[in-house]
Parts: C-alpha cells; sequence; structure tokens
C-alpha cells in the first residue's frame, strides 16, 4: 500500500470519525480505508484508534501519531506547492492589515519591491490599531505586535519589537541624564496612550528584578509618530518600539537611556487564517516581509549599546 495515502486515511479517519467518510474522501471502499489504516497498526505494532459501531476514537497513541501524521501531510501539500510555485504566477488583490506607525514607517519600501516583482498583483493596505478580524474584514495577511494566543490563526515571526526610553540631546542638557529608573518618577514621560497600562514603564536589571516607574505622565497620545516628535522637540522622555525610535538614535537624535536596563521584548509578527491553501500572493509577500525585516532589522542596526 502507499505509504503516504495510508496516513492520509488515518488522518481523515480520525477527522471525519469514520471509515466510511475517509474512504469517501479518497475514492475507496469503507473495507479498503480499514485496511490502510490496520497496514499501520500492523507495522508499528500499536492500536491507533479504538473501532465500535458508532465511532472511532483515538487511543493514547493514536493521538500523537495522528499529530505527528498531520505535520507530515501538511509539509508534504506545502512542498508540492512552493514546486509548483516555479510554473505559477501570483495574481489578484492582496489585502494586508497592520497597526499605524509601523505600517506607515516600514511596509511601504517592502509592497513598493513586492509590487515591481509582481505585475499582476494589486495591494491594498489597511493601517489601524484596533484588531480587525481577518475574515470578517476580507484581510489575507496582518502584521502584529505582541503575543497572539488564537489558535486558530497561523503566525510567522518577522522581527523582535524592542523597547528603549530615549530623550533628545537637548533634553539631557537641560535636565541632566537619568542613571536608575527611579530618577524617570520625576521626569516628563511621554507615554503611548493606548498601552494596556499607560502610566506603567517596566524595566528590568541585569539581576531581572523589575523596576516600574508609574504615576502621571506629563504628555500622553495615541500615535508614538507624536511622541517621536515631542521627542525631538526635547519635551521629555519616551518609552517606545525601537522601530519608531531608531532611525533618530542611529542619527544622534535622541539617545538611549539606563544601557544597563533592558524591557519586555515582544514579537512582530505575520498573520494569516489557515496553514494550508494559503495563495501564493499571500506565501510571497510574507517571505519579502522576512527577508525585510529578521532578527537584525534595519531600524536597529547600529544603535544597540
Amino acid at each position: 500500500m502507499d505509504r503516504l495515502t495510508s496516513l492520509g486515511v488515518f488522518v481523515a479517519a480520525v477527522e471525519e470519525g469514520s471509515f466510511a467518510a475517509a474512504a469517501r474522501r479518497f475514492g475507496l471502499s469503507a473495507a479498503m480505508a480499514g485496511k490502510h489504516v490496520s497496514a499501520i497498526e500492523s507495522e508499528l505494532n500499536a492500536r491507533l484508534l479504538q473501532r465500535t459501531t458508532r465511532r472511532l476514537s483515538l487511543t493514547d497513541a493514536g493521538q500523537m501519531y495522528y499529530a505527528r501524521c498531520k505535520q507530515i501531510l501538511e509539509a508534504y501539500d506545502e512542498a508540492n506547492r512552493e514546486a509548483g510555485d516555479t510554473q505559477v504566477t501570483a495574481r489578484g488583490v492582496l489585502r494586508v492589515a497592520a497597526p499605524v506607525t509601523f505600517g506607515a514607517m516600514h511596509l511601504g519600501a517592502v509592497v513598493a519591491r513586492y509590487l515591481a516583482d509582481h505585475p499582476h498583483v494589486n495591494v491594498e493596505v489597511l493601517l489601524e490599531d484596533r484588531y480587525v478580524d481577518l475574515l470578517e474584514a476580507g484581510v489575507d495577511v496582518a502584521i502584529r505586535i505582541g503575543r497572539l494566543e488564537d489558535p486558530v490563526l497561523v503566525t510567522r515571526r518577522l522581527a523582535p519589537c524592542r523597547m528603549v526610553v530615549c530623550a533628545s540631546p537637548a533634553y539631557l542638557e537641560r535636565h541632566g541624564t537619568p542613571r536608575k529608573p527611579g530618577d524617570l518618577q520625576r521626569a516628563p514621560r511621554l507615554a503611548f496612550s493606548e498601552a494596556v497600562s499607560t502610566g506603567d514603564w517596566t524595566l528590568f536589571d541585569a539581576r531581572k528584578r523589575a523596576h516600574v516607574i508609574d504615576g502621571p505622565c506629563r504628555m500622553a497620545a495615541n500615535n508614538t509618530q507624536m511622541l517621536l516628535a515631542a521627542a525631538l522637540a526635547g519635551a521629555g522622555i519616551a518609552y517606545g518600539p525601537t522601530f519608531v525610535f531608531g532611525e533618530h538614535l542611529r542619527r544622534g537624535a535622541l539617545v538611549a537611556l539606563l544601557p544597563g536596563y533592558s524591557a519586555t521584548e515582544l514579537v512582530i509578527q505575520a498573520v494569516y487564517p489557515s496553514a494550508r491553501r494559503i495563495p501564493l500572493k499571500v506565501r510571497r509577500f510574507v517571505d519579502y516581509l522576512t527577508e525585510a525585516f529578521g532578527d537584525d532589522p534595519p531600524w536597529e542596526r547600529k544603535t544597540r549599546r
């Protein structure tokens, strides 16, 4: 018997709940579907399914084997799609959702390269800081920042999202340079108002002890580009992602503070609805994002201390 077919029949039997339904998926008889699964069990010398007249249920060994078979079959499908990609042209409209500031600052160049290489694809970009339901909004791929727990969505890591405390040289000349987290308590702080806890900044020392800076902020805004402008003008000390402040740190227009402390690191990810049958236009775009960013993203190069 063909091994791959047997694996497919086994997975289908689990998902459909019967050999008859699995057989229909593969154009087989119910008896032949049962033989495919029995052949696997004989080779493994292990029972994978408990059979009754009404239903099939997985044994403990079957549960582990089912999970691994799913991975193998999905990898096989993906390999076939990738091999076929060389003979296929990406077409249609690609709808991309992203946070406002990240999209405005970093997506334009990636989209431009993608369009140049894919003349049969048009791109629509939706910049929103609120959560967007991908299926409801008709979005093919979204860029999201943070730790995602939605099991329905497939994620692909694009880059780290590191946080930085910074201020302009002019501000530091007037007010002095903070040497420890407590020094920020009395400083005019510039905060992102859409953060979970706007007034709380948490930094960790070399021993991983948390130092929380809380209390009222001098300025709060729901857009980090506005906080960037205020920080550049010397209004106070800002706390935010390096993808916003990195270029200005590199040029010396801003100075990173408290280099002996670190903040919680988040993740920038591409998110799409399904691991299977992903359109070629989506897979190619996510590849462009991965190549453009990565673990050493362009906004952080030569800025870390």
